[in-house]
């Protein structure tokens, strides 16, 4: 009867992973006398896993409908099984295995597979042509745009021509149509989904005066107000509103229908600027001239005349207030434009409450440069009769309140003082006589208090 131990290396021999690899490797571990049942036992363990690994990488060939298993199929086995993958494989570069010849002093060795190495040619790798390496990453700083516009840098783009549109280049197609305005619909199309382009047209629809639900155009407003999905349409809105308020003013209009065009625009921006998911600082200098054409047009519809300018005061004063520290030429560039409205001579009184208002909302500083310093109160009332009230004088007036209030018991100006040729030579005649009744709120206005 054969004993237990001869069992178990009949076993082993029978096995395709033999004792003495395990043993090998264990002396290349400095472990140099295994036993021969716990070789026997990591052999047969061995196997066992080479058998798994096989089982799952054949699972992974016939999935993929080969008949040839690959090395990529064996890494996925080997991750399946939360095995480390082996690495130096790759399925588009498969190792090519060659049989050594039988060593003649080892019969009983059997056959021994090995990686053939590729040979070089030293010859051949010298010839060839040497490839450069290509720099490393480096980063470099250029100016994008300069107060709006572009450096002609290498780093920035070529600056494209503007066609005249009056000129013999602008062609038409068939319809009559200019192929820039044809081109710029399609590229409108193109870039704004079916959904976007549904929006704008319900939108523009539901805000315009003609439309008879006075519920709609508040829900648009309200749209535009606290939506978050409106920055691919803000170019587009801003273009239509720019449009629409030079529509509006167009030949002088007077109709109520425009005055009502001119607040739902104004509305629109406003509702444009609330919205803190839009990113509206690119399009300011797209949104600054309506602004400017309502409050200093010369003549707005008469109903809607004060409430237009005030309203377009107000937005012009939350523009300068919320962009005014992230682009500080913002204001100047502003209050030259509205002294320049204010002071010219054969101006409307229209355009100098406009600008009366713009200073007031630019702040005091615009005020007291624009209507003390600069002599604007004294140009305007130049063109005011003696004891005229609203209208323009109370607009300056409340404009000038902002530099100070007026004393709680006021006390007159004596005339013939110098305080009082301070006040005519400064502030004209018509102003002089509505001050005269405070003399500290004069004096604080002069800067003599």
């Amino acid at each position: 009867m054969p004993t237990g131990k001869q069992k178990a290396a009949k076993a082993s021999a029978s096995g395709l992973y033999k004792a003495e690899s395990v043993k090998d490797v264990a002396e290349s571990l400095n472990i140099p006398s295994l036993p021969d049942h716990i070789a026997s036992a990591l052999a047969s363990d061995v196997e066992y896993r080479i058998y798994q690994v096989v089982e799952e990488a054949a699972r992974f060939m016939r999935h993929a409908r080969r008949t040839t298993m690959t090395t990529a199929d064996v890494d996925n086995a080997l991750r399946v099984l939360n095995i480390e993958p082996l690495y130096g494989h790759s399925g588009h570069n498969n190792p090519t295995f060659r049989r050594a010849l039988p060593f003649s002093h080892l019969p009983s060795s059997g056959t021994v597979y090995f990686v053939e190495d590729e040979e070089i040619d030293f010859d051949r790798v010298l010839k060839e042509e040497k490839l450069q390496l290509p720099p490393g990453v480096r980063w470099t700083a250029h100016w994008l745009a300069v107060e709006g516009v572009q450096p002609l840098v290498p780093e920035n783009p070529p600056a494209v021509p503007r066609e005249d549109t009056a000129g013999p280049s602008t062609r038409t197609n068939g319809a009559g149509v200019p192929v820039r305005a044809q081109q710029q619909n399609a590229l409108v199309k193109q870039v704004l989904s079916r959904e976007l382009q549904l929006y704008y047209s319900r939108l523009t629809a539901a805000l315009l005066p003609p439309a008879p639900d006075p519920a709609k155009r508040s829900a648009a407003l309200a749209s535009l107000r606290n939506d978050a999905g409106l920055q691919a349409l803000l170019p587009y809105i801003v273009r239509w509103v720019g449009e629409g308020v030079v529509g509006a003013l167009k030949e002088g209009a007077q109709s109520d229908v425009d005055g009502r065009t001119l607040e739902v625009l104004l509305d629109v921006i406003a509702a444009l600027l609330d919205n803190a998911s839009l990113f509206v600082e690119p399009y300011l200098h797209q949104l600054l001239p309506p602004i400017l054409s309502v409050l200093l047009h010369s003549t707005l519809p008469y109903a809607h005349s004060a409430r237009l300018r005030r309203h377009a005061a107000a937005t012009l004063s939350r523009i300068l207030t919320q962009y005014s520290t992230t682009y500080p030429s913002l204001a100047p560039r502003i209050m030259k434009t509205l002294l320049l409205a204010l002071l010219s001579p054969d101006k409307a009184r229209g355009t100098r409450d406009g600008a009366v208002r713009g200073l007031v909302g630019v702040g005091k500083d615009a005020v007291r440069r624009g209507l003390v310093d600069a002599g604007g109160a004294r140009v305007v009332g130049e063109d005011l009769m003696p004891g005229e009230d609203g209208g323009l004088g109370d607009a300056v007036v409340d404009a000038l309140r902002t530099l100070c209030p007026q004393s709680a018991r006021p006390m007159p100006v004596d005339a013939g003082s110098e305080l009082d040729a301070r006040l005519r030579e400064v502030m004209g005649e018509y102003f002089a006589d509505r001050l005269a009744g405070d003399r500290d709120w004069a004096a604080a206005i002069l800067g003599e208090a």
